[in-house]
C-alpha cells in the first residue's frame, strides 16, 4: 500500500471539505492525536463514514471483531505492549503473511513494527476502535492467565513457587518477572475491568476453581483454575487484602487497591470456608463516578422532571429510593448529591463502603467494627450543623428513627431502603418501629427504580411482536415494531450488552400522609393509585417501544408486578 494522508483521502472521496480538513488539522496541532480520531471526536465524521470510505478507496477488508473468534496463539506472535501500544490484533497468519485488525489501517509506523517483529507481510484490515479494543484487552488477558496458570504449575512441580506480599496492584504494568500468582490475580482483575463487571466469584468445586463474573447482573464462567492451584491463588488475593492466610476456617474481609489502565479501582475482598476451599468474592468499586449523575443513572423524560423538581423544592424532609439488591439506588443517592452540594450548604455523607470520591462532600465511611454504625455516626453528624444528610443505607429501627426525627428538625436526609416498591418501604419504616406519625411527617418523596438490560447495539434487529408479548407489558395489540438482540461475541449471546435505570417518583401528598399516619395498607394503596405520578412499566414500556430493552427483561426485572 502506497503512502497516501488520511486528509486527502476523505476530501477526495467528498466525506468531507478542504475547510472542514483545515479546521481538524488545526485542532489536531499539538494534540498528539492522529487526524481520524480528531475528526471523529469534533463531529466531523462518525466511525462508519471512515471506514466505508477506507474500504472503498482503499480496497481494504472490514473484520467484525464481536464475531470473529481469534485464534489464542495471536499472542504470541505480537506483544502485548506493541498490540496496546498502536492499538492493532493480529487474527490471522501464516509463514509468510499476518493479517492484521487495525482502527487506522494508513497508520505506517505501526504497521512497519508489526512486520519488524513478526517477519511476516502484513495485511491491513479495518476494524471498528471499541471492538479493537476490547478484543486485545480480551486476547492478552486470556493469554496471561492462560501463561500464568501453566507458569505456577510448572513451579508447584520444581518447589519453586512463592508470592510477592505487595499490597497494592497496578494491573497495566508490564509484569513479565512477576511471580505467576500475581500475574493470574492481575489477569482476571484486568478481564473484570474490561468486561465491565461488578464482582469475581472464585469458586472451588471438587475438580478445581470456577472463576465466574457478574456482568450486567449475571454470572458468566470465564476461566477454570486446576484445584491444585487454587490455594495459591487465594493466598494471593488475602495477602493483597491484609488477610490471615493461614485461617482457613472463619469467614473474612479486607479491602486492596488496584490500578487498571490508569483508572483507580477499589476491590473488596471476602471469604467463605465451603467444602470444598475458601470461595473468594471480588467487588470492584471504580473511583470515576461516571454514573453519579441525572445521565449516567439513565433519567430522562418526566421522571428526571418529577426528580429535579422534588429535589429543588425540598430542604427539610427525607427522601428514600427504594429498591431490592443491585437495582441501583446507590448510583441515584451519588446523582442526588452531585446535584445538591453547593459552597452554601454543608452536605454529609454516610456510606459503607464509599464508593465514589465526590469533592465538596464530607464522607464518612462506616465501620461497625470499630463501633461507628449509622445510628452512631448520624448522632454525632447532627452535633456538626449540617444542612443535607445522606445515610447510606437504613437497615434498622435506631438508624431509620434518628434518619426521621433529623427530617422532622429542619434538615434534608436522602436514605435508601432495600424493598420492592413505595408502599412496602413504608411498610417497612413501620414494621422496624418508626412510629407512623414521624414516617408521615417526614417523608417528602419516594423513588422506586430497577436496572434493565440494554439489548446489544451489535446484534440488535427489528421484529413484529404478537399480541400476547404486548400484552405482557400492559399494551393494547398494535401493529408495532420492538427489538431484540441476537446475540453475538460482544454481549456472550445473550443479546444484552449494558443496563439502564427504570423509575417511579412519587411525592408525599396529603391524602398519602393521613394513610401512613393510620398505618392502613388499603388506604395507603389507594392513595398510591390516585397520586399524580408515572409508573415504573410506564418507563419500561417506553424503553421497549424506543427500542433500548425487551418485554422479556421488563417481565424478568418486573415479574408480575
Amino acid at each position: 500500500m502506497k503512502y497516501i494522508r488520511l486528509g486527502d483521502l476523505l476530501v477526495k472521496s467528498g466525506t468531507i471539505t478542504q475547510g472542514q480538513l483545515d479546521e481538524a488539522l488545526a485542532l489536531q496541532s499539538g494534540s498528539g492525536e492522529r487526524l481520524g480520531a480528531v475528526l471523529q471526536k469534533h463531529g466531523f465524521i462518525t466511525e462508519k463514514q471512515l471506514i466505508d470510505t477506507l474500504m472503498d478507496q482503499l480496497g481494504v477488508e472490514f473484520v467484525d471483531l464481536n464475531t470473529c473468534a481469534i485464534p489464542p496463539e495471536m499472542a504470541q506472535l505480537l506483544p502485548r505492549a506493541i498490540a496496546k501500544k498502536y492499538m492493532v490484533l493480529p487474527i490471522r497468519a501464516n509463514r509468510t503473511d499476518v493479517k492484521l485488525a487495525m482502527a487506522d489501517p494508513l497508520n505506517f509506523v505501526a504497521v512497519e513494527e508489526v512486520q519488524a517483529v513478526t517477519r511476516r507481510r502484513v495485511i491491513p484490515v479495518i476494524a471498528a476502535s471499541a471492538a479493537l479494543e476490547r478484543a486485545v484487552q480480551n486476547l492478552y488477558s486470556n493469554q496471561g492467565a492462560m501463561q500464568a496458570i501453566e507458569d505456577m504449575r510448572r513451579d508447584l512441580i520444581g518447589g519453586q513457587y512463592g508470592a510477592v506480599q505487595t499490597p497494592e496492584l497496578a494491573v497495566d504494568e508490564e509484569e513479565a518477572d512477576a511471580a505467576p500468582a500475581i500475574r493470574l490475580v492481575n489477569s482476571i482483575i484486568d478481564r473484570a475491568c474490561t468486561e465491565g463487571a461488578s464482582d469475581v466469584h472464585l469458586e472451588p468445586g471438587e475438580g478445581g476453581m470456577t472463576i465466574r463474573m457478574r456482568i450486567d447482573g449475571a454470572l458468566r464462567p470465564i476461566i477454570p483454575v486446576p484445584r491444585e492451584l487454587q490455594s495459591s491463588v487465594i493466598s494471593r488475593l488475602k495477602i493483597m487484602a491484609r488477610m490471615d492466610i493461614a485461617q482457613k476456617n472463619i469467614p473474612q474481609d479486607g479491602r486492596a487497591a488496584a490500578t487498571v489502565r490508569q483508572e483507580a479501582v477499589d476491590l473488596r475482598i471476602s471469604t467463605l470456608p465451603t467444602i470444598h476451599g475458601e470461595k473468594v468474592v471480588i467487588r470492584l468499586l471504580r473511583k470515576t463516578p461516571e454514573l453519579a449523575t441525572l445521565e449516567g443513572i439513565g433519567l430522562e423524560g418526566e421522571n428526571r422532571e418529577r426528580f429535579c423538581a422534588l429535589l429543588d423544592r425540598t430542604r427539610e424532609g427525607a427522601i428514600l429510593m427504594v429498591g431490592p439488591t443491585g437495582s441501583g439506588k446507590t448510583s441515584t443517592l451519588y446523582a442526588m448529591i452531585d446535584r445538591l452540594k453547593s459552597e452554601e450548604v454543608n452536605l454529609v455523607s454516610l456510606e459503607d463502603p464509599v464508593e465514589y470520591h465526590i469533592d465538596g462532600v464530607c464522607q464518612v465511611q462506616i465501620n461497625e467494627r470499630t463501633g461507628l454504625t449509622f445510628a452512631n455516626a448520624l448522632r454525632s453528624v447532627l452535633r456538626q450543623d449540617p444542612d443535607i444528610i445522606a445515610v447510606g443505607e437504613i437497615r434498622d429501627g435506631d438508624t431509620a428513627e434518628i434518619a426521621m426525627r433529623a427530617a422532622m428538625t429542619g434538615h434534608l436526609v436522602l436514605s435508601t431502603v432495600h424493598t420492592n416498591n413505595a408502599v412496602s418501604s413504608v411498610d417497612r419504616l413501620l414494621d422496624i418501629g418508626v412510629e407512623p406519625y414521624l414516617v408521615a411527617g417526614a417523608v417528602k418523596g419516594i423513588i422506586s427504580q430497577r436496572l434493565v438490560r440494554r439489548i446489544c447495539p451489535h446484534c440488535r434487529r427489528p421484529y413484529s411482536p404478537g399480541a400476547e408479548e404486548q400484552a405482557a407489558i400492559g399494551m393494547e395489540p398494535a401493529d408495532r415494531q420492538f427489538y431484540r438482540g441476537q446475540g453475538c461475541g460482544e454481549c456472550f449471546n445473550t443479546g444484552y450488552r449494558g443496563r439502564v435505570g427504570v423509575f417511579e417518583v412519587l411525592p408525599v401528598t396529603s391524602g398519602l400522609r393521613r394513610a401512613i399516619y393510620a398505618h392502613d395498607l388499603r388506604q395507603l394503596e389507594e392513595a398510591v393509585g390516585r397520586a399524580d405520578f408515572r409508573p415504573i412499566m410506564e418507563d419500561c414500556r417506553r424503553l421497549v417501544l424506543e427500542g433500548i430493552t425487551t418485554p422479556e427483561e421488563v417481565q424478568r426485572v418486573l415479574g408480575e408486578g
